[in-house]
């Protein structure tokens, strides 16, 4: 559903998934721009020293922000909102939403309510918000910055029918996975490369007495994460666009494979930590965290899941970097896949605070206040690497940049949120459902395509 993504290079792809390998030694880090920023009319108050970005006056004004974070990720996007509110003078208040977050708005604005700006998680969230002319386009000072910040397709993410409504700020590199380095260590382990490898590591990691694998499978969304990883591996990217916009059906001998694959893991509970039930009844933080604790006896050895999963390891004893690892999802074609997802900002009041608070988040000002509290990933290419707290994340990071536009979204996030973005609905049911039988592949697949059919027609 998203506009006009260009085409993608798979050598590119590569290059982003080898800058991830390649060792945890950084040898610099980015320029953050020639700090004149995109400038306003209203000089508003003075940029602080070694800012890039000038923001207008604007005491005595409330912006009103709604996200679905919460925890560790609302406490530290409050920190950024602060900053914004010491810059400017405004009253800032953080609305928590709901997910999927375009039913929570629909009801604000039908009650004449809404929030000034709102995140939305997905890209099928913008379409459709922008289709019921909910939203505002970015003002000139927003769209200055995003020029001067952004590759073309961090932009194009955020443009309907080449009007440009969203403002990236929060990305994520969502083709990793963790793992408990004593566990490892204990059981002669090593990194996997190709889904074989992991496959024959969690057996090793099985007979050395821990369970291999956590899956938070009560949140769907994680699901559709594993499996988006496996098509976009052995299918292509061709075909993960495709299947993207509904263009082959769900039922193609493709997503067979793909599930088939998954299955290998699925299907075999006692590789899963507290088998399939206990992945159903086990939500995401939960699943990092249960990996992390219990010293080299945790419920769970491995748990795949993108960046953001440095929030929920802080909150455990373990330090990433020596305590928890990461490597690239596996290859399950050709290469390991690369796929992202973000946050993207949008305008529902044309305000000027709302305008302002666009400007501001497509800043490296901003994203450097979340990226120094780590679990975040900005798709600025002129955000320092050193705000970032760790050498991992830097990698991280640097690998997602330098695959430049050569990336592909999460391909949930990019479907009407009605199959792909809503809780015990859609895509997130039947991926649970098939955690639960992986023998019924072709059950899984006539649900999948039953439920997108309906989705994409309204």
């Amino acid at each position: 559903m998203r506009t006009t993504l260009r085409t993608r290079r798979a050598a590119r792809t590569v290059a982003a998934v080898t800058a991830l390998t390649l060792g945890l030694t950084l040898a610099g880090c980015g320029d953050d721009g020639d700090g004149d920023g995109g400038g306003t009319k209203d000089p508003g108050r003075p940029a602080p020293s070694g800012s890039s970005v000038t923001l207008p006056s604007l005491k005595g004004e409330k912006v009103e922000v709604a996200a679905v974070w919460t925890g560790p990720e609302q406490e530290n996007f409050t920190k950024v909102l602060k900053e914004f509110e010491k810059r400017t003078g405004a009253t800032v208040t953080f609305v928590p939403a709901q997910d999927p977050i375009v039913n929570f708005l629909g009801t604000k604005i039908a009650g004449g309510s809404p929030p000034d700006v709102a995140m939305f998680p997905q890209v099928g969230a913008i379409q459709q918000a922008a289709a019921q002319k909910w939203l505002k386009p970015v003002g000139p000072e927003t769209e200055a910055q995003l020029v001067k910040n952004y590759s073309q397709g961090w932009r194009d993410l955020g443009a309907v029918d080449g009007k440009q409504y969203g403002v990236y700020f929060k990305a994520a590199n969502k083709s990793l996975i963790w793992y408990n380095n004593a566990v490892f260590e204990n059981a002669g382990a090593t990194e996997p490369k190709t889904w074989k490898e992991f496959l024959s590591t969690a057996e090793t990691i099985s007979a050395s007495g821990v369970t291999p694998v956590s899956v938070g499978g009560a949140d769907g969304w994680t699901l559709t994460d594993w499996f988006e990883n496996i098509y976009l591996s052995q299918a292509g990217p061709t075909k993960y666009d495709q299947l993207a916009k509904h263009e082959i059906a769900w039922t193609d001998p493709s997503v067979a494979q793909a599930l088939t694959t998954l299955a290998e893991l699925f299907g075999k509970p006692e590789l899963i930590a507290g088998g399939a039930d206990g992945a159903l009844q086990t939500e995401f933080p939960v699943s990092v965290t249960q990996t992390f604790t219990g010293g080299d006896q945790p419920k769970g050895a491995m748990v795949f899941e993108g960046d953001f999963s440095a929030v929920n390891i802080a909150q455990t004893s373990a330090k990433i970097g020596t305590d928890a690892k990461v490597f690239p999802f596996p290859a399950v074609g050709a290469a390991s896949p690369v796929v992202t997802g973000g946050d993207a900002a949008v305008a529902l009041k044309d305000t000027k605070g709302a305008q302002a608070l666009l400007t501001f988040l497509a800043s490296s000002d901003a994203a450097a206040i979340w990226a120094g509290a780590g679990g975040f990933l900005s798709p600025n290419k002129n955000l320092d690497l050193a705000s970032y707290p760790n050498d991992v994340q830097r990698e991280i990071a640097k690998a997602m940049l330098e695959a430049g536009d050569d990336f592909r979204f999460d391909m949930s996030d990019q479907m009407p949120q009605s199959f792909g973005g809503t809780p015990g609905k859609g895509e997130w049911k039947a991926l649970q459902d098939f955690l639960k039988n992986p023998k019924d592949i072709a059950g899984t697949q006539a649900r999948l395509e039953a439920d997108a059919a309906k989705a994409y027609k309204s």
